[in-house]
């Protein structure tokens, strides 16, 4: 269990390395936003920022370049394996004005999810329940136990055996998107935790398919001059 004052490495592979962690899409002298890439962990763009100097960064225009220490709050967090948005504030107090925002869902979170087989509407507002086991690093969706969760889902395109859906978050539970569609039999493709094995397998798909693709903000405060402002990720699955 970590505590106070205890240091944390992390390690990287020399291909890892060689890669950027993330791509700078926004920043002021408040907030910066950044796409993170899959297979990076949120806590290590977060230490990557904090520390500078380490690796490449890539711009929205494609350069590259070396930043300096940043010492910014971490908000909030994606999975490793998805991919997208992720907002840090580069000063205390937009910080947990930013944690405010995302505890009290005055934020919008949309992502792109390609999930296993053809859904049975092109648009439907998903309700259950969620439970977290801690010690698995699991969650389970059932029709009444657990905190009530919301996904809303249309279909964007079918191919094949998958589908590509935006999904809109109305509540932010851990592992939400990808438990919730897989409770209604159409997991994430790639999705080695919730997801169909033999599907992944035959697809060669080893992470899951899912990415923040945007954050709108309706911020009040020292954030209130991006009110209804939205951050798109430039990715596509």
């Amino acid at each position: 269990m970590l505590r106070a004052g205890d240091t944390v490495d992390y390690f990287l592979s020399a291909r890892r390395l060689a890669l950027p962690l993330y791509t700078v899409l926004y920043e002021d002298d408040n907030i910066l936003v950044v796409d993170k890439e899959s297979g990076v962990s949120s806590e290590a763009v977060h230490a990557a920022l904090c520390r500078g100097g380490e690796l490449p960064v890539r711009l929205s225009d494609g350069s590259f370049y070396t930043p300096p220490a940043l010492p910014v709050a971490f908000v909030h967090r994606l999975d490793r394996n998805t991919e997208g948005l992720l907002l840090f504030g580069k000063n205390e107090a937009v910080g947990e004005e930013l944690k405010e925002a995302f505890r009290t869902r005055t934020v919008e979170k949309v992502y792109l999810a390609l999930v296993s087989g053809v859904m049975p509407a092109r648009h439907e507002v998903l309700r259950a329940c969620l439970q977290k086991d801690e010690a698995a690093a699991l969650v389970t969706v059932t029709k009444t136990h657990g905190e009530p969760i919301v996904t809303e889902y249309e279909v964007l395109e079918e191919r094949g055996e998958v589908s590509l859906l935006k999904i809109t978050l109305h509540t932010g539970k851990t592992h939400q998107i990808r438990a919730h569609l897989a409770y209604i039999g159409h997991p994430v493709v790639g999705d080695m935790k919730y997801g169909d094995k033999a599907l992944n397998a035959r697809l060669h798909a080893t992470r899951q398919r899912l990415l923040a693709k945007e954050i709108t903000l309706h911020a009040e405060g020292k954030l209130s001059y991006l009110k209804g402002r939205t951050f798109i990720s430039p990715k596509m699955l």
